[in-house]
């Protein structure tokens, strides 16, 4: 099965706040970016991955993306993050009505391609299903069936409101890079201790990060 990604990106301007302990505020734009070209470059580099479209209304981010390989999605209506990836998946499925599609976190700059095909063979066994993050809490990706709709539920506990909207939970083996999704400085810190792809490191490099 070949697989429509959409992922998010929100003003860089206005990413990753809770870094401010380990970034100053003049490199979190920078550092989210990396992720995001980071997370894209992997999901385009994944054998299960047929397209990815980017939902966002940044342009220094849609430029750079789009030079990747990423279709970039206009944010709309511009009421959150949940109704952004609606947004976004209806477009996908308006050109690719009977493709499987899987939203999928901006910050995974550890991510390995084979270890995204793993958990994307895992989904297509069910309608819906989503992959928790590293600290079972949210989630980072979410995946439909053909046919079937995204009903995306991220934000604050965002495993349990999947979970109870009836999607099934993922638990693939040794897919580490698609769970560590990075929010705080210990995050980038495992996320560094996985491998993280080249512009996460050369932006990571401008950063005192106690242990690395």
């Amino acid at each position: 099965m070949q697989w429509s990604l959409v992922i998010p990106v929100k003003p860089l301007a206005l990413a990753k706040s809770r870094l401010a302990d380990t970034a100053a505020d003049g490199l979190r734009p920078g550092l989210a970016l990396a992720f995001a070209q980071d997370t894209v470059a992997a999901a385009l580099a994944c054998p299960a991955v047929r397209d990815v479209a980017v939902v966002t209304d940044d342009v220094l981010a849609g430029r750079e993306l789009a030079a990747l390989g990423a279709r970039i999605v206009p944010d709309e209506p511009g009421s959150g993050l949940n109704s952004a990836l609606a947004h976004a998946a209806a477009v996908v499925r308006a050109t690719r009505p009977d493709g499987a599609l899987a939203a999928l976190n901006a910050d995974l700059p550890a991510l390995r391609p084979l270890e995204l095909a793993r958990v994307l063979d895992a989904a297509a066994e069910f309608t819906r299903a989503f992959l928790p993050d590293a600290a079972a809490i949210g989630t980072t990706l979410l995946a439909v069936a053909p046919g079937h709709e995204l009903r995306p539920a991220f934000g604050t506990d965002s495993r349990a409101r999947h979970r109870a909207s009836g999607a099934a939970e993922l638990r693939p083996a040794a897919v580490d890079s698609v769970r560590q999704d990075v929010d705080t400085g210990e995050d980038l810190r495992a996320a560094l201790a996985l491998g993280v792809g080249p512009r996460t490191a050369a932006a990571a490099a401008r950063l005192l990060i106690p242990g690395q």
